[in-house]
């Protein structure tokens, strides 16, 4: 999320604080106060490297008042914030930076990430789009910018922005998926190779995923590789979540089953099953009725199950 670079090297706090306190005693009253804002600023972020935050943000505070270190102390409270889930504070925090300093990329992309947790996602978008005219290479940040755009609907910009890291759609699988999505979204063609391409790559492949395939090979006309993914989401989802169940898995291949392979006796037993499963959704169920390919003796069935469920 923030860069593990810190702004000053606060691993050698001690022997900084020595360096700091030799000087003073040399120095004129006139720098004294920029000589005690450096100290301020090193024990707030020995503070901040304990996570005790609040000491951490009482000593920063202090040392914000001096010219010198002002940017970063600002920016460390930033960070506090964010940590302790202020998120609001954290992006107001690095958008007072980005005021004085707009090319602060640090400041743009902990502005950014606080926008996306705070919920802002117009905001997120504009310091995302900053970080790319400033560093276009980042591929980090390109993949963060193209969530943003598919969490605002912008589905043919995502795509785009993802585009422009070849290399990584290559290699990320969670890049993959996203343009996937992103050309699923858009009712692309496409979208089967990029699902496939995605599960060749990703290690840990997610019954969400599949179920997405799933869909879109079925738009495809690809009804029987539909069927293998529903399949196996089905085999790997180990609990139903809000978004995913079992028995909804299960409903979708018995459709595919009722109207392209209506012979096949495997169709009603999956829906009969997803049923007993908890599948409770009479709309669906009724819907199949409208199929015309759906034989007679199956509609006969169905009739009788949305009787026994009303």
């Amino acid at each position: 999320m923030f860069p593990k670079k810190e702004l000053f090297n606060t691993a050698l706090f001690p022997a900084f604080l020595i360096i700091v306190f030799a000087a003073a005693a040399l120095s004129s009253c006139a720098s004294r106060g920029a000589v005690q804002a450096e100290e301020y600023f090193a024990i707030g972020m020995a503070y901040y490297d304990m996570g005790r935050y609040d000491e951490a943000e009482k000593w920063l505070n202090r040392a914000r008042s001096a010219d010198r270190t002002m940017t970063a102390s600002e920016y460390n409270l930033g960070r506090i914030a964010f940590e302790t889930g202020r998120y609001e504070e954290a992006a107001i925090i690095f958008e007072r930076i980005l005021s004085r300093d707009p090319d602060n990329v640090m400041a743009l992309k902990a502005a950014a990430y606080s926008r996306i947790k705070n919920g802002d996602l117009v905001i997120a978008e504009a310091h995302y789009n900053r970080v790319l005219l400033l560093v276009p290479e980042s591929v980090d940040d390109g993949f963060n910018y193209a969530l943003v755009l598919y969490a605002l609907d912008k589905y043919e910009d995502c795509e785009n922005v993802l585009r422009r890291y070849p290399h990584a759609l290559e290699e990320n699988s969670a890049s993959l998926l996203l343009l996937a999505r992103a050309q699923k979204a858009q009712g692309k063609i496409e979208a089967v190779d990029t699902y496939a391409l995605w599960l060749e790559t990703e290690r840990n492949v997610s019954p969400q995923g599949l179920y997405e395939y799933a869909q879109v090979l079925e738009t495809a006309g690809l009804y029987a590789r539909a069927i293998e993914q529903y399949d196996e989401a089905i085999r790997i989802l180990v609990r139903d979540t809000e978004d995913l169940q079992k028995s909804k898995l299960r409903f979708e291949k018995a459709r595919i089953l009722l109207f392209a392979d209506p012979e096949n006796e495997e169709g009603m037993t999956e829906l009969n099953t997803a049923i007993s499963e908890g599948f409770s959704d009479t709309d669906a169920i009724g819907a199949l009725l409208l199929n015309e390919l759906i034989i007679q003796r199956n509609r006969d069935e169905i009739y009788k199950i949305l009787d026994s469920m009303n």
